[in-house]
């Protein structure tokens, strides 16, 4: 269960209230808009201004007999404002209510999540300069590749954030769209002023084109980009995850005083956060299928997008800043081990450095069929017989022929794996 006290700002922009209290904000707005063009009285707009208010138990008491909520919503409305509620929702349809109305929760939502999005960046950002060159080993298909450092892994989260956050801006812009244009979307009954005047007060941009409704790939971009953000939080959570293994622990997740791993072995200090993100982005991904669904819709609409939306909009926002929260909390407190790193690329004595013996050899000259050779033959000596891989180079007669003690020192030199360190920050922005 989602702990609620950690998500008052999310959670508030999807309570009923405050999508009731949008809905109000839209229904003035279009009243102001009518009045600007001398369609409806000024003192009655003044009256709806000063009068117009809602209770949500009571629009949920009326929308149990009428079985239509922004009717309900009217109607209540009314009661508050008065003969002047005769000027409310003039010209307009439900879904120019629906539509502008969501438009500002997935916005304002948008807001908190790139907030959330730029805290963790920066936490990230802090852990790849301080381990900018702890050297760490690189793994290909899970098996040990060569030396990278855990600066470099922190870089490559950090950029991937940077495009993340842009994805958020742009979805972000693609959805902060209005409609006011009536019951097709031909502005019939309403004046284009009315619409420009309800966005313009509101900070959205008014759709140039609509059916009765916002068109749905607007909302399916929204989704699939809170999706891949939620992707990309699970690829980090998964490395953290396997690199916090006994066998590996070159990381762990903070474990707070008190906290308790396994309810039968009490040893146990598992990833249990990252593991909770992991498992969270799956839904994000269900969701974001469920708005691609929502995208054909029948003729000017249909009702088969409006049920879907009131669960997976809000519950995907409010999931993903959770997801956020929480995994920022795992960054700022990760555990790391630089001494186990070090072990870790010990284990396999030298055999590492075998991709750059090979080039090496390549270098003085030998074609690199038979470098690969030379090289691989004592590579797979070190691995069944567990010898120093570097003692077999030194000890191999045909690589003497090639390269010196000298030559094989440099083969075996680390410093290689952090030469191009200061390069990549500074691509990145790191520097």
């Amino acid at each position: 269960m989602i702990e609620r006290y950690t998500l008052p700002a999310i959670g508030d922009i999807w309570s009923e209230e405050n999508k009731l209290r949008n809905w109000l904000k839209i229904e003035i707005a279009a009243c102001e808009g009518w009045a600007a063009l001398g369609q409806i009285p000024a003192e009655a707009v003044q009256t709806i201004k000063e009068r117009a208010d809602f209770n949500v138990e009571r629009v949920k008491e009326i929308e149990a007999s009428v079985r239509h909520d922004v009717i309900a919503f009217t109607t209540n409305v009314a009661e508050y404002v008065g003969d002047d509620s005769k000027y409310i929702h003039l010209g307009l349809t439900s879904s120019d209510i629906l539509d502008t109305g969501l438009a500002l929760q997935m916005r304002d939502s948008a807001d908190l999540i790139l907030q959330k999005m730029v805290e963790l960046q920066t936490i990230i950002a802090d852990k790849a300069k301080t381990y900018k060159y702890t050297l760490c080993i690189g793994r290909t298909h899970g098996v040990h590749a060569e030396p990278t450092t855990f600066g470099l892994k922190m870089a490559l989260w950090y950029t991937e954030m940077d495009r993340n956050i842009e994805r958020l801006k742009q979805a972000q812009k693609v959805i902060a769209y209005g409609a006011i244009s009536g019951p097709v979307g031909n502005f019939a009954h309403l004046d284009p002023r009315v619409e420009e005047h309800v966005c313009q007060s509101l900070g959205l941009k008014a759709c140039p084109v609509s059916t009765q409704i916002i068109q749905r790939d607007r909302h399916a971009q929204f989704m699939t980009t809170l999706a891949v953000i939620g992707s990309s939080l699970e690829k980090m959570a998964t490395e953290i995850r396997n690199l916090q293994r006994t066998d590996l622990l070159e990381v762990e997740e903070p474990f707070q005083k008190g906290q308790k791993g396994s309810s039968a072995m009490p040893h146990k200090r598992n990833p249990m956060m990252s593991e909770r993100v992991a498992g969270l982005s799956r839904v994000l991904r269900g969701n974001a299928m469920a708005a691609l669904e929502e995208v054909a819709l029948w003729h000017e609409r249909d009702l088969t997008h409006s049920s879907v939306e009131r669960i997976i909009i809000p519950d995907s926002c409010i999931l993903l800043y959770y997801m956020l929260e929480k995994f920022t909390g795992v960054i700022k407190g990760l555990v790391v081990y630089p001494e186990n790193m070090a072990e870790n690329i010990n284990k396999t004595r030298g055999l590492i450095f075998s991709g750059q013996l090979l080039l090496e050899l390549i270098g003085k000259g030998v074609l690199r069929e038979e470098a690969y050779r030379m090289a691989q033959t004592n590579a797979m000596k070190s691995w069944d017989e567990k010898l120093d891989f570097k003692e077999l180079v030194l000890n191999d007669k045909e690589i003497g022929q090639y390269l010196n003690p000298d030559d094989i020192d440099r083969v075996f030199d680390r410093g290689i794996y952090t030469s191009g360190v200061d390069f990549i920050f500074r691509r990145c922005g790191l520097d």
